[in-house]
């Protein structure tokens, strides 16, 4: 089922979302309120305001025994873009497949370096418009 599959999505209790800080799991910050709710709960709000989202993560990101539905699971979220440090390969071609962009970070830069916090807004540029 598609919908507890989403539900599931960035909801590993392992998981720290630096926007939402002392917390664990699938939480994050709504942006620009503050307010702390679900990864989930999130994502389908900015959806239902044509809110694309980009995901910032780390190093080696997508490692783990469910790429496919990972991948699958983002993409229903209404990601459209992932930055990171690195990608676990096999996780990057899903995010391909599932038609989200994975971007990495040049070497030496990373969240940190550039201080990102979450509250950013992105565009990315160089994209024909059209391609889904």
């Amino acid at each position: 089922n598609h919908e507890v599959m989403m539900r599931g999505t960035f909801a590993n209790i392992r998981i720290k979302n630096e926007m939402a800080p002392g917390t664990e799991g699938g939480f994050t910050t709504l942006q620009p309120t503050g307010e702390t709710t679900t990864i989930y709960e999130a994502a389908m709000g900015y959806k239902a305001q044509g809110i694309p989202l980009v995901v910032i993560g780390g190093a080696e990101y997508g490692t783990g025994s469910s790429r496919d539905w990972a991948a699958k699971g983002t993409r229903l979220l209404g990601i459209q873009a992932v930055i990171v440090e690195s990608f676990e390969r096999i996780h990057r071609s899903n995010l391909v497949g599932m038609g989200v962009l994975p971007l990495q970070f040049p070497s030496g830069v990373t969240r940190q370096t550039l201080k990102l916090d979450g509250s950013e807004t992105y565009d990315v540029v160089g994209l024909n418009a059209g391609i889904t």
